[in-house]
């Protein structure tokens, strides 16, 4: 029988009555006597016989061979000899006493793989050809979708310049309106002398200089103008 599924049919057989601690190395590298080695621990009396007749059985059932099993009669170690595999079955004080780790424990193996893997071994075919893998039913029938939708074009998307449409009849309307509008006055302003001050006028007093020049210069007299004489005075002056 194959070393992968005779550890696994094991680990099985004592994980069916409930053993604690269950560990499996591999012992290839340090004596050709076996491959493995087993260890796992029992409560009680009865339930190391339990798990002894556990093992025994199952690798019996799938065609395996029992070479011995001692230790039955006191149920404190219990040894079962499968060939390439030596299994203990010790209870707690019993299994700290012995240390049986610290001898055989340099390549421990995980039981989670060691199950996968006897299971992936016994179910391959014997021919040279493997079985074809099952596929789920759901994950068919979108497959078949798939090689039925049609092939996405790879065309560049064209780039758009965004416009703003405006509805029609708002579009009228605003023509309407601007037609209609009166036309601003548009005043001309032909130079520069036409253009009035805006704001107030603000009265900047002379300077200490022109007030003293102003003041020296001479003033310009208005020549009086005087009435002419009435008519009849010139009269009396002639005779």
């Amino acid at each position: 029988m194959d070393i992968k599924k005779l550890q696994a049919l094991v680990i099985d057989a004592l994980e069916d009555v409930k053993a604690q601690d269950i560990v499996v190395f591999d012992t290839s590298h340090l004596t050709s006597l076996f491959d493995r080695i087993a260890i796992a621990s029992g409560t009680s009396n009865r339930q190391t016989k339990a798990l002894a007749a556990s093992v025994r059985d199952k690798v019996k059932e799938n065609g395996g061979n029992i070479l011995s099993v001692e230790g039955q009669d006191t149920g404190e170690w219990v040894l079962v000899d499968l060939g390439d595999m030596i299994v203990h079955i010790m209870q707690p004080a019993i299994r700290a006493y012995y240390r049986l780790e610290e001898i055989w424990g340099e390549k421990p193996i995980k039981l989670g793989a060691a199950k996968r893997t006897s299971k992936r071994t016994a179910s391959e075919p014997m021919d040279a050809e493997a079985a074809p893998k099952k596929v789920a039913r759901h994950l068919t029938v979108s497959q078949a979708n798939i090689e039925e939708a049609p092939k996405k074009s790879t065309r560049k998307p064209v780039t758009r310049t965004a416009t703003t449409r405006v509805p029609k009849a708002v579009a009228i309307k605003a023509a309407t309106k601007k037609a209609t509008a009166t036309p601003k006055k548009i005043v001309k302003k032909s130079s520069l002398d036409e253009l009035q001050p805006v704001g107030k006028t603000v009265k900047v007093a002379a300077t200490k200089t022109a007030t003293v020049a102003a003041a020296k210069a001479p003033t310009k007299r208005t020549p009086v103008k005087r009435a002419a004489a009435p008519a009849k005075a010139k009269n009396k002056a002639a005779d």
